[in-house]
C-alpha cells in the first residue's frame, strides 16, 4: 500500500469507526471551555515546530492544517453545545450518518483553487456533526463527574502536543514504519467490538478502549510524520490532513473520558 496516495483513505474510515463504536449513553460551561481552548493547544503544537528543517512552502502547508485544526475545534464545540445545552439536535445515528457522508464527500471532491471553499464547508459540517456526536458521551460523563472532562481534555492535550512534537523533531521517515502495525490495530479494535456485540464483556471493552487510547497516540506520531512527507512531495491539501490530526484528537478525548469515568464508578462501587 502506498502510504503517499491520497485516494487510500481507509485508515480515516477506521479511525472514524472508533469514535461512535461502544458508544456511552453549571456543566455545559465545562464542554465548551475545553473545546474553545483547543485551538490555542493546536497552535502551541505549531509554533515550537523547527522551522530550519522543512522546506517554506511545507511549513506554510502545516500552519494551514493546524489553523484548520483549530477552526473545527470551534465548530465541534458548537455541535457539543447543540447537543449538551440546547437539546435542539441530539447526537444518534443520524449524526453519525451525516458526518461519515460528509467525510466521504469531502474525501471525493478534488483538492483545487475553485473547490477550496467548497471543501471547508463541508469540513466545517463534518466538523459540527462530529461534536453533536460526542453529545452521548458527554452526557454520560456529566452524569457520573463533569471534572472528568476537564481532566480528559487536559490529558488528551498534553498527550497531542507531546507526540507531536516528537514526530516534529524526529529524523524524517521515523515513524512511518508505524502505519502497518496501526492499521492492523485498527482491524483488531473493529473485531473486538463486533464480537463484544455478541459477548458483551466489561473485560473486552474495557481492553478495546486501552488498546484503543495506546495506538491513536501512535496515530499522532505516524500521521504528523506522513503530512510532512506528502507535503515535502507536492501533496498540500491540508483540508483532509486536517480531518486526520482531528480525528485523532476527537478520538483520543473520548477514550480517555470513558476510561475516566469508568475507572470513576468503579471507585464509588468499592467505597460502598
Amino acid at each position: 500500500m502506498n502510504v503517499f496516495d491520497r485516494s487510500i483513505n481507509i485508515d480515516a474510515l477506521f479511525k472514524f469507526s472508533q469514535m461512535y463504536v461502544n458508544n456511552l449513553c453549571g456543566n455545559e460551561t465545562v464542554v465548551m471551555v475545553c473545546f474553545l481552548t483547543c485551538p490555542f493547544i493546536t497552535h502551541a503544537s505549531f509554533m515550537y515546530y523547527p522551522s530550519s528543517c522543512r522546506s517554506h512552502s511545507t511549513q506554510v502547508h502545516l500552519k494551514n492544517v493546524y489553523s484548520s485544526l483549530a477552526v473545527c475545534m470551534f465548530v465541534a464545540a458548537a455541535g457539543s453545545y447543540v447537543h449538551v445545552v440546547t437539546r435542539l439536535f441530539q447526537g444518534g445515528v443520524l449524526s453519525v450518518l451525516g458526518s461519515l457522508g460528509l467525510m466521504f464527500w469531502l474525501a471525493m471532491t478534488p483538492h483545487n483553487p475553485e473547490t477550496e471553499k467548497k471543501r471547508l464547508a463541508i469540513l466545517a459540517g463534518f466538523a459540527f456533526l462530529t461534536g453533536v456526536g460526542l453529545g452521548p458521551t458527554l452526557d454520560f460523563v456529566i452524569s457520573v463527574n463533569p471534572s472528568i472532562i476537564v481532566t480528559a481534555f487536559m490529558g488528551t492535550s498534553v498527550i497531542f502536543i507531546c507526540f507531536t512534537l516528537s514526530a516534529l523533531y524526529a529524523k524524517r521517515r521515523t515513524y512511518l514504519f508505524l502505519g502497518g502495525t496501526l492499521m492492523s490495530g485498527l482491524s483488531l479494535l473493529f473485531l473486538m467490538s463486533l464480537m463484544n456485540m455478541f459477548f458483551g464483556s466489561m473485560v473486552l471493552f474495557k481492553a478495546h478502549m486501552y488498546l484503543g487510547l495506546l495506538i491513536m497516540c501512535g496515530f499522532v506520531l505516524f500521521d504528523t510524520q506522513l503530512i510532512i512527507e506528502k507535503a515535502e512531495n507536492g501533496d498540500k491539501d491540508y483540508v483532509w490532513h486536517c480531518v486526520d490530526l482531528f480525528l485523532d484528537f476527537i478520538t483520543i478525548f473520548r477514550k480517555l473520558m470513558v476510561i475516566l469515568a469508568m475507572n470513576d464508578k468503579d471507585k464509588k462501587k468499592e467505597k460502598k
